[in-house]
């Protein structure tokens, strides 16, 4: 696919990759509707992106309320008259520590967020995304997908899920007009990582991108 005809919904959009990869999909030619549960952080975003337009747009909602997840759907659907023909699951929260002093509400929702509602997602566009000469599911991962990493227990189990999910949907729409993508970067440059990261990474010699960096690998996945 080319990427000037993309017509691209990026979930977790007011920062960190999901800002970026709207920048760099716009800078390329495609359109961009901006998912983020933040009104006032979407509303910035889209500001520094240029403000709203015909190729850029945003719709405020929490993913995993069934609620707001329907009136994503519906935006995304009836988007510029045709709909996306692109979907970035990008939209994720991170918990750094010992598994031992973990909630279990952050469990809840890493799991929520990170694994059940790109899978939610998904299911609901599958129909509208299948009537599309060519469509395609980029679900953004992490290298913690492959690895269990120790103080990222539960962040790497709900990136493993993603995964698996990913591969099984890949399989399931093989031959058919809809492609499914799986990123994984490595330590990311964004607000989701703590001071503490940084000092671990910087010790053990762990490399760290710039989220521009990881935007460009999405966009050439694209």
């Amino acid at each position: 696919m080319n990427v000037a005809g993309l017509r691209v919904l990026v979930t977790g959009a007011s920062g960190g990759i999901g800002r970026a990869v709207a920048a760099e999909l716009l800078r390329r030619g495609a359109s961009v509707l901006l998912v983020g549960r933040d009104s006032d952080a979407l509303q910035s975003a889209v500001a520094g992106l240029g403000g709203r337009s015909e190729r850029l747009d945003l719709v405020a909602g929490d993913l995993t309320s069934e609620i707001d997840r329907a009136g994503v759907c519906r935006s995304a659907v009836a988007w510029r008259g045709n709909g996306i023909n692109a979907l970035v699951n990008n939209a994720g929260i991170a918990g750094f520590g010992a598994f031992e002093e973990t909630s279990d509400a952050q469990l809840a929702a890493m799991f929520a967020i990170n694994a059940v509602a790109p899978m939610q997602l998904c299911r609901a566009l599958l129909p509208h995304l299948r009537q599309q000469p060519a469509a395609t599911i980029l679900n953004v991962g992490s290298v913690f997908g492959s690895i269990g990493y120790p103080g990222f227990a539960a962040y790497s189990a709900t990136k493993f899920a993603l995964r698996g999910f990913t591969e099984a949907l890949r399989r399931e729409l093989a031959g058919t007009t809809v492609r499914v993508q799986y990123l994984a970067p490595r330590a990311t440059r964004t607000a989701m990582n703590p001071v503490a990261v940084e000092r671990m990474n910087r010790v053990l010699g762990v490399a760290m991108d710039a989220p521009e960096r990881v935007a460009r690998a999405a966009c050439d996945m694209l």
